[in-house]
């Protein structure tokens, strides 16, 4: 069956998350397999945005964190000072999604500047809540497209820490959460080894390993159990047009 990167990484990404995860949840691809996986594997999967929506189950496709269509038939509603207080820093959120512009080898996110941060290429939006969330959040996962420029061997500034330059580093910088456990392309998975580089663990059909290599700033490690995704299904993928994005807006 036919289908496109978005669809590919979307898939990808709600297989990794688990039946009762909580999960902090952004708009975009990391919203799609949220809601994805709650109507497949995860039927008690617990999302929680940012806005201040825990429990959300929303009857069609939220256009930002503060959609109204979240808070029909949420457990609760509260500040976002106590989401990231009261939840997020207390170790009760299982999974952060984050997205970047910039993914070095040890998983640090930059969605600050390209270029020097005084005298930039490029200025981004910055943080919101994603450098929070990657210090403390149980496991993160990052979902981008593939590409060279997005895959640097060292960011231009790290936003959001992953393992900084060794999972060690990570420990000694008192951020709580275990970090990056995966960053889905629409080329396969990376995820750490012991020492917090991120490696090839999964490659998607189709695909091989010179074409990673092709799109990495730096050469890439190579899982000795490297595995070949599942292509989606045909229920997925009628779950996320049908469903959840019927007129297209992200895949």
């Amino acid at each position: 069956m036919d289908y496109n990167n978005a669809e590919l990484m979307t898939v990808n990404a709600a297989r990794l998350l688990r039946d009762g995860d909580v999960v902090f949840v952004g708009v975009g691809l990391p919203n799609l397999a949220c809601n994805l996986a709650r109507r497949t594997h995860a039927p008690n999967l617990v999302m929680i945005y940012e806005a201040g929506v825990i429990g959300a189950r929303p009857s069609r496709l939220p256009l930002s964190i503060g959609d109204p269509c979240l808070v029909s038939g949420a457990t609760a509603v509260c500040s976002m000072y106590d989401i990231f207080s009261f939840y997020l820093q207390r170790g009760n959120v299982d999974v952060g999604f984050l997205g970047g512009a910039q993914i070095d080898r040890f998983g640090n996110i930059n969605a600050t500047v390209i270029g020097d941060y005084n005298q930039p290429k490029t200025r981004l939006p910055g943080s919101g809540g994603s450098m929070e969330i990657a210090g403390w959040a149980n496991r993160c996962y990052i979902i981008t497209p593939h590409q060279k420029r997005r895959f640097p061997e060292k960011v231009d500034f790290i936003t959001s820490a992953g393992f900084l330059s060794h999972q060690k580093e990570r420990e000694a910088s008192g951020a709580r959460g275990k970090g990056p456990q995966g960053v889905v392309t629409h080329l396969g998975i990376l995820e750490p080894n012991e020492n917090g580089e991120m490696i090839l663990a999964a490659l998607h059909p189709g695909v091989n390993i010179d074409m990673i290599q092709e799109n990495t700033g730096w050469e890439v490690n190579i899982s000795a159990n490297l595995r070949e995704t599942l292509p989606p299904s045909a229920e997925e993928l009628r779950i996320l047009r049908e469903d959840l994005d019927p007129t297209g807006i992200y895949i």
